[in-house]
């Protein structure tokens, strides 16, 4: 009975310990750095142990734990990890309150700030212009197996688009203006072509996985570089060095055979003040159309040091070389007949497929910041970086393509027919065909530098420097004799007596790193152009809590030269050398009546240099003597309503571009010979209204939309000069374009979106788009109308946690609804009677027609 009563006793102190131990219990509330919103699921867990727990929908969390004391590991995806030490009486509940997660672009304590001076990120509108971000959590929900500009599809005034084309060959309009005319950055390095101002995403395809946040400045903007943007600036921050030690693998499928792996690593900031991130990436997939095949990785390493609490360095190298077939140039009417998916470029060649359209290349960017803290007051933050671009595209070359029945070309019959000719031998005159290269490699080296001045708590000034000079080499090589033995280039100038070309060269962006051909290797053009650019810049800015104004001003000089190898003997291959300055100016004020209404204004002038490529007539040594600097004048007005609920902005807008020089070319009809078309005096005139909202009506749905209706036209008349392949001028006229619609973006834009967070782990979120008034480009005075059409996207997240790790789900769905979703149109026929006139129109790249289906599948370890 005794040991009956001592084992009662026992088991009745171990009943009371079990008790005791589930008794202390911690509650808190995680909240969004952002949005001040609840973050959902966010996960919470005592440090050494496996007891943890997810926030619900309204950010709230009740944890049981054993311990009295300890450390609390409350993090979330694309969110530093936040320690809060707690300590507990036995019996009781804790509740820790508030906690705010920063996204991982945000944490300012450490080393993963790059060129935070010049980066120009502008938050809650202290600055007056017309702003929307991007964050990191919806970059990678949303870009999938996407090109990266999709990341921005959800932007007022801004048209994407992409995927019908190939991998990376998406446009991007701001407003009505296209790419060219935005002016994009990549952590305070302009990115833009410096000969035509184009952007190649094919060359940034990793950045999807390296972003941290975007921002889309409409309009003038207020970036402190010395550069002039029609349309708008795009500031695209990628990560660094991490504070937090950890990584991520990750892994995605899509439609036609699309996958996509990705793992990366950080060190975390060690003892000694250094830190090192990694990441690599391997993609590849079929194209939506047919003969879009891809495949690339993508690399991006960052070695970060923080010597002490004034001095934060850090370099990175980031990279993505990459191969993918395209879609080129065909009338609208060729999908029509022949099926959405269309694609007439590839074909077989024993037995194998090949394809004559294809884009190759590989672009690594190094980047070194300085972030120098010289005291309270003053900061001065540095960006040294330089690319060294290799690559170029394939086509056709010769007069003999032959195609099938079925439309396809027939590389074997066109084999055939080489092996026939005179020792094999191809020209230009023989009905010969081969694969040619077209070569485009550069090396680009520039400076940033921005000084900042905090002088009173209320007014501030800074001063910056922007410098950069850039090398490009152009030419054209045999990628593929398709059954010749060489190919006979007569038109050399510095060749008088020809030579036979007999070195073909791949089409592989890590062998073109090494690929150099030899003059009398080259079939076509082969020429060089220096463009050397120089900047200062500055700002004052004074700003209350209810009152802000700035005025900003900034001057720039750009030389250009050009060296023809090819068109030109060899004491005339170098060009006249063309200088040329330019200038802007901007300010606006803002003025809150209290936290809920803001009201803003802006204003600005551009006197803007043109690009290289128009300031040389038809890519000859010939100066354009009607080139002079395109005058921009722009003017915007604004209102921000913020509640506890709802967050709306409404902003009008009027920008004037006058003296725009354009040139264009076209086949001949009857001699195919290349016809150019060089306009100038072109003046557009761009206004609109803009409309966004992101509402919280409860904790667990939150409701966006935006709309913008613009109206764009070309203002004036223009002088047309039209010259033949030898710059011979055929002819020159005053074209009446006045009135005329401004075509490439679709002046009419809305959509709406959701996000239900159905529990702690599941979250799904659609958005649906209409794009309306979409014109061809041609400039001309009764432009083309494209059908409307719609796109809805769908998507679903569902997360489990673990001690300090997670494993995430990702669905996204894409449908387009309707006839016609493009982004390039060449030219166009002159209109019809009729609705169906569009079908006359030729379109480059991306192309979609009917209603089709895109989707991908990912899933996310974070360690």
């Amino acid at each position: 009975m005794k040991n009956f009563k001592t084992l009662l006793f026992t088991f009745s102190m171990l009943m009371l310990g079990v008790v005791a131990f589930a008794q202390e219990t911690i509650t808190g509330t995680v909240i969004d750095g952002d949005t001040n919103l609840p973050l959902t699921a966010a996960n919470v867990f005592v440090r050494g142990t496996s007891e943890g727990t997810t926030a619900n929908v309204d950010g709230v969390f009740t944890l049981k734990t054993s311990r009295t004391s300890g450390d609390l590991l409350i993090s979330f995806v694309g969110y530093e990890t936040k320690v809060v030490p707690f300590t507990i009486n036995a019996g009781q509940t804790l509740n820790i309150g508030s906690i705010t997660l920063l996204t991982d672009s945000e944490e300012l304590e450490a080393v993963v700030i790059v060129g935070a001076g010049v980066i120009d990120m502008e938050e809650d509108r202290k600055t007056p212009v017309a702003v929307s971000k991007i964050s990191y959590k919806e970059i990678q929900q949303k870009s999938g197996s996407q090109d990266f500009p999709e990341v921005m599809k959800n932007t007022p005034s801004v048209y994407v688009a992409s995927q019908a084309g190939g991998f990376g060959d998406s446009k991007v309009y701001v407003r009505g203006f296209d790419q060219t005319n935005t002016a994009f950055l990549l952590n305070g390095q302009p990115i833009n072509g410096m000969e035509d101002g184009n952007m190649y995403w094919s060359n940034w395809s990793g950045m999807t996985d390296v972003a941290s946040s975007v921002q889309v400045q409409r309009g003038l903007g207020s970036s402190k570089l010395a550069i002039s943007s029609v349309g708008g600036t795009v500031n695209i921050v990628t990560k660094a060095t991490q504070l937090r030690e950890g990584g991520f693998a990750q892994s995605t499928i899509g439609n036609n055979n699309f996958i996509k792996n990705t793992v990366s690593y950080n060190t975390g900031m060690m003892e000694n003040g250094w830190g090192f991130s990694a990441l690599l990436t391997k993609w590849s997939g079929d194209g939506y159309n047919r003969g879009t095949y891809g495949e690339g990785q993508n690399y991006f390493i960052s070695a970060g040091y923080k010597a002490n609490e004034k001095h934060l360095f850090n370099f990175l190298i980031f990279g993505a070389p990459q191969w993918h077939d395209q879609n080129f140039t065909k009338s609208i009417s060729s999908y029509l007949t022949n099926g959405r998916k269309y694609n007439n470029n590839y074909g077989y060649y024993n037995g194998d497929y090949m394809s004559e359209r294809r884009n190759y290349y590989h672009k690594p960017v190094a980047n070194f910041n300085w972030d120098f803290t010289i005291n309270d007051a003053m900061q001065l933050s540095t960006v040294l970086y330089a690319s060294w671009g290799r690559g170029g595209g394939t086509g056709n070359w010769g007069s003999g393509r032959v195609r099938t029945a079925d439309g396809h070309v027939d590389f074997d019959a066109i084999a055939e027919n080489n092996a026939a000719l005179p020792g094999a031998i191809g020209s230009l005159g023989n009905g010969a065909y081969a694969i040619r290269n077209s070569v485009n490699n550069h090396a680009w080296y520039g400076l940033v530098s921005n000084f900042n001045h905090k002088l009173t708590d209320n007014l501030s000034y800074n001063a910056g420097i922007d410098l950069r000079t850039y090398k490009g080499d152009h030419y054209r090589t045999i990628n593929h004799f398709l059954g010749l033995s060489g190919w006979e280039t007569t038109d050399n100038a510095q060749y008088p007596g020809g030579y036979i070309v007999t070195d073909a060269f791949s089409a592989k962006p890590w062998s073109s790193l090494f690929d150099k051909a030899d003059d009398d290797q080259k079939v076509n053009y082969d020429y060089s152009e220096r463009i050397s650019y120089g900047g200062v810049f500055g700002q004052v800015e004074y700003a209350t809590d209810s009152f802000s104004a700035y005025f900003q001003g900034a001057v720039s000089t750009q030389s250009h030269i050009r060296w023809d190898r090819f068109g030109y003997v060899e004491a005339e291959e170098e060009s006249p050398k063309v200088n040329n300055t330019g200038f802007n100016i901007k300010g606006g004020v803002s003025y809150s009546i209290n936290e809920n209404h803001t009201f803003f204004g802006n204003a600005g002038y551009y006197s803007r240099q043109p690009y290289h490529d128009n300031i040389y007539l038809n890519f000859g040594n010939d100066v354009n003597p009607l080139t002079e600097n395109e005058k921009v004048t722009g003017l915007e007005l604004g209102y921000r309503l913020r509640t506890q609920f709802i967050d709306a902005n409404v902003n009008l807008y009027r920008t004037t571009w006058e003296d725009r020089v354009t040139t264009t070319s076209d086949e001949d009809e009857i001699s195919g010979d290349r016809i150019y078309f060089n306009n100038s005096g072109v003046v557009q005139l761009h206004k609109g209204i803009e409309v966004d909202f992101a509402a919280h009506p409860f904790t667990f749905l939150d409701v966006k939309g935006f709309g913008s209706f613009g109206d764009w036209t070309y203002d004036d008349n223009i002088y047309q000069r039209t010259f033949d392949q030898n710059q011979n001028l055929l002819d020159e006229e005053i074209v009446d374009v006045e009135g005329g619609k401004v075509g490439g973006g679709a002046q009419t834009t809305y959509g709406f979106g959701l996000v239900y967070r159905a529990t702690g782990r599941l979250s799904v979120d659609v958005d649906w788009r209409n794009y309306d008034n979409l014109y061809s480009t041609a400039v001309v005075k009764n432009n083309i109308q494209l059908p409307s059409f719609d796109i809805f996207d769908a998507g679903a997240t569902y997360k489990l946690t673990f001690p300090e790790t997670s494993l995430t789900f990702r669905l996204n769905v894409n449908n387009v609804f309707g006839e016609v979703y493009m982004s390039e149109m060449t030219s166009a026929n002159p209109v019809e009677d009729g609705d169906d006139s569009y079908k006359g129109i030729n379109v480059s790249n991306n192309v979609f027609f009917g209603n089709g289906t895109t989707w991908n599948f990912g899933m996310r370890f974070n360690f």
